[in-house]
């Protein structure tokens, strides 16, 4: 059985037509398939269509519903826990992801004996340039620095072996980054290239600002490079300021105690001071993701679910 796992936040505009389109393809194959839905605190009627799709298709279609917004990365990990089947894919209800290439994923994942098969835009047509360009300077730094390394342009739309997604799992930390995730697991895994889509109704949830937040916690989470960073700054910044006091003790000695250089000094004194203060956030950022991880809060809380899915997550 494949599952297919779709995070959904305000799609009410999606639903409909991501079935249709899945359904289409996978019409003449002989997988046997389910959805599940994981609807992450929608404010639309996105909930309503779920469980009017659920009573006419119980066995197929299911849905999970959070109490509130957790985010996509609570709600991919909620997806994966309750599903049942023998082979999982994760895709987006906007038909980003191209639900023709899941034959094709199946074929390779069954005939190369390998465990996942993933997706990657061959390019970022369509999207603004400025986001291409930070993403393509994040996919840039992350590999530069950090041990586990991310294939630019990759997509969450993967087709992977129970066997992976166990592994997954078993991760379960509460700052998520799936993509650094399914490097960090290292089954091996193959990429099918696709031209870029733009969605096909409704609104993205994703910002820049938000995809910004996103990346920092990708960087955050995998490396220890920016903690590295600060203490070279901090370590220069001492370098510097040693050489700058035996040069002004020297020139005192020299040639007395001048009184200008004011405006110099306290340009000095707000440059170490704003060094300080960005070492201290990063500092901070690394400490506050600590301090999340101690609580030990649920990733996810579940208000309700279609019924096979209620029996599995008491059973959890």
């Amino acid at each position: 059985m494949l599952s297919i796992v779709v995070p959904c936040y305000n799609e009410e505009a999606m639903i409909a037509l991501f079935i249709e389109a899945v359904d289409r393809v996978m019409f003449q194959h002989p997988q046997k398939i389910e959805y599940i839905f994981v609807n992450d605190g929608s404010k639309d009627g996105t909930l309503d269509l779920l469980k009017k799709y659920h009573q006419a298709r119980p066995t197929e279609i299911h849905y999970l519903s959070f109490s509130r917004n957790f985010g996509k990365e609570a709600a991919l990990y909620a997806g994966l826990q309750h599903a049942k089947g023998d082979f999982v894919t994760v895709m987006d209800a906007d038909l980003q992801d191209p639900p023709e290439l899941l034959p094709e994923m199946l074929a390779l994942i069954e005939t190369k004996k390998i465990d996942c098969v993933g997706t990657r835009r061959e390019n970022r047509k369509g999207e603004p340039i400025i986001r291409s360009a930070f993403s393509r300077l994040f996919y840039r730094l992350i590999n530069q620095f950090s041990d586990t390394k991310m294939v630019d342009g990759a997509r969450d739309f993967r087709l992977m072996t129970r066997q992976m997604v166990d592994a997954i799992l078993e991760i379960t930390e509460y700052n998520r980054f799936s993509k650094g995730i399914f490097s960090w697991v290292g089954f091996e895994t193959e990429y099918l290239s696709y031209e870029n889509r733009e969605r096909v109704a409704g609104e993205t949830s994703w910002s820049f600002l938000s995809l910004l937040r996103y990346s920092i916690d990708g960087v955050v989470n995998f490396s220890e490079a920016p903690l590295m960073l600060a203490s070279l700054v901090g370590a220069l910044s001492c370098i510097g300021a040693g050489i700058a006091l035996v040069f002004i003790v020297i020139r005192a000695l020299l040639y007395g105690d001048p009184t200008s250089g004011w405006p110099s000094l306290v340009s000095i004194m707000l440059f170490v001071g704003g060094l300080q203060l960005l070492c201290l956030g990063i500092i901070g950022k690394y400490i506050g993701k600590i301090f999340l991880e101690t609580k030990k809060r649920p990733i996810y809380l579940i208000k309700e679910a279609s019924p096979l899915l209620s029996k599995t997550a008491e059973n959890k």
